[in-house]
């Protein structure tokens, strides 16, 4: 069966035994229909003084074409610890749109370890996106009116850094000249549209803890600079307030359930490349007060998703994963090894050691740059063989490091116990959270810091125009802050075509820009796409609905 037939078919429980299992009184809740529900951030204040679960960090290596299966393990995961009689929340990312049409699809799952209602989840949800880009595109519009009115900022119109945003995938709108028609219609300018998850607005909210540390952090957002250099912030154009009216709503974590009834909480999603790619803080911690285990993820592999949630999310929420959770696939490392995926189903043992290294680096990188315990869940696929198996759990116990197999996919939480009971155990040992890097470290020895700890290389190259964008932003006092770098999910380099565990590589660094409102510098190592295009075959031209209402073709 596919995903889609498969989550039709779940038995869910209504949403507000959901929320009773969570101990959230009915007063604390919102429903959005039968099977999703809003939390009151009241639930964290009445909350504030029961002891946090432990925080399980969901990663992987570096992704492939042939696939991972993280969300899929971390909600195999989940369900297996509730076997297991222990009282376990989700934390996980809401799906953006337009991959749901596009290539990627949805952000559920897949088998039997999925949340749902999937196709709810999978198109608008609650409303949050919706929000974020309304808010995001509110401020964009109070920018160009202001300059219409008179521009008594002076913003310079060639130095606007704000974009609008729409929640699809849409190359026709990454450049865009507006503001055409003649004087009554505005400035005409150079313009642009992102994709709603890659909105500043988007990364603000996920590390907001609060109505009040929103509002703060939207003001602090910088739309560009008037004629003197000078940033222009969103409080200059007293958009805050307005915008955190928009989202009262979408600052409310969302409540489902997997197909076994595990709760689940979702909200926001951030990109992984020029965000920090993790779900929203107040997600993960209303599921560490709601369990005795919280499980969450962070995107792309661990170079990435793994290090922005230790190095950013994790110092601004005050928080320590109890174990690290690496998801490995036999096909994957044997792309790393050198095979091609229409290979991948023939046995190579050759290939698999070849590309052990990429998993060896992500494993000591958890347990050695960040001092966290890691295991390693092997995501199961049918054309994985016994020898296979045997050598990569072989090669994990050699190099110091424990593997199961976890086959949530094919069996849901059954398949997940015995990597649920090494999880217990791993949460057990005593560990403290180490950084690569301290935050009144220069701008350009964090860069460096993670390039030779974290990625491999050897050394950086920052490019004229990045020098000079730094030397900026250490003037205007925000060399404080962790940095987010963006450079390709395919690589630990910043090279594609660099797979497995290159090193003596350099990084180069093309562009630097803060994020004011969401408090980090995030630096661009190549071009990063922030508006996506669909495919020649788009995933939209598959799904369809019945004259009963029945979604197909949803994954």
């Amino acid at each position: 069966m596919t995903d889609i037939e498969i989550a039709q078919q779940a038995k869910m429980l209504p949403i507000e035994d959901i929320c009773k299992s969570l101990g959230v009184e009915k007063a604390d809740y919102e429903l959005y229909g039968n099977y999703k529900a809003k939390l009151s951030l009241k639930v964290l204040e009445k909350k504030k003084d029961e002891k946090d679960g432990k925080l399980v960090l969901v990663t992987a290596i570096t992704p492939t074409p042939a696939g991972e299966g993280k969300t899929t393990t971390t909600i195999g995961l989940a369900d297996g610890l509730s076997k297991l009689g222990k009282k376990t929340v989700i934390a996980l990312r809401e799906p953006s749109l337009g991959p749901v049409f596009g290539v990627k699809g949805g952000a559920c799952g897949g088998g039997y370890a999925q949340v749902v209602p999937m196709e709810d989840i999978n198109l608008h949800f609650t409303g949050d996106f919706h929000a974020i880009g309304t808010a995001n595109n509110l401020l964009a519009a109070m920018i160009d009116n202001h300059i219409q009115q008179g521009n008594e900022l002076g913003i310079d119109v060639k130095r606007i850094t704000w974009k609008r945003c729409v929640d699809m995938n849409d190359r026709q709108l990454r450049f865009i000249v507006d503001g055409l028609g003649g004087k009554p219609n505005g400035t005409p300018r150079e313009d642009g549209f992102d994709i709603t998850v890659a909105s500043e607005i988007m990364a603000v909210l996920c590390l907001s803890t609060s109505i009040a540390d929103l509002k703060n952090r939207l003001g602090n957002i910088i739309i560009g600079y008037n004629y003197q250099g000078a940033p222009v912030y969103c409080r200059d154009l007293k958009a805050q307030g307005a915008m955190t009216v928009l989202l009262k709503d979408a600052i409310k974590p969302n409540v489902v359930q997997t197909l076994e009834n595990t709760p689940c909480i979702i909200h926001g999603g951030p990109f992984a490349n020029i965000a920090h790619g993790c779900n929203s803080i107040l997600a993960t911690k209303l599921a560490l007060k709601c369990g005795d285990y919280c499980i969450t993820e962070a995107g792309f592999g661990a170079d990435l998703g793994a290090e922005k949630f230790l190095d950013i999310k994790c110092r601004v929420g005050g928080l320590k994963p109890d174990c690290v959770v690496m998801v490995a696939t036999i096909r994957a490392l044997k792309m790393h090894g050198g095979m091609q995926k229409a290979d991948l189903k023939t046995e190579n043992l050759d290939a698999l050691k070849k590309g052990f290294p990429n998993l060896k680096k992500h494993l000591d990188n958890i347990n050695k740059v960040y001092t966290l315990p890691v295991v390693v869940a092997v995501n199961r696929f049918p054309t994985d063989t016994q020898d296979e198996i045997n050598l990569l759990i072989d090669l994990c116990k050699q190099n110091g490091y424990t593997a199961v197999m976890a086959d949530g996919f094919s069996n849901g939480g059954k398949g997940m116990t015995q990597l649920a009971k090494l999880v217990i155990d791993c949460c057990n040992q005593k560990s403290s959270l180490s950084h690569p890097y301290s935050l009144d470290m220069s701008i350009e020895e964090k860069i460096l810091m993670l390039t030779k700890k974290v990625y491999g290389g050897n050394d950086v190259a920052i490019l004229p125009n990045a020098k000079k964008q730094i030397a900026e932003l250490e003037k205007l006092g925000f060399s404080n802050l962790p940095i987010c770098v963006a450079k390709t999910q395919y690589s630990l380099s910043d090279n594609p075509e660099l797979i497995c565990a290159p090193t003596g590589f350099t990084v180069t660094v093309k562009n630097v820009k803060v994020s004011a409102g969401a408090g980090f510098i995030v630096v661009l190592t190549g071009d990063i796409m922030t508006m996506p295009g669909l495919p020649k075959v788009p995933a939209a031209e598959k799904i369809d609905i019945t004259d009963d209402g029945v979604v197909l073709g949803l994954f």
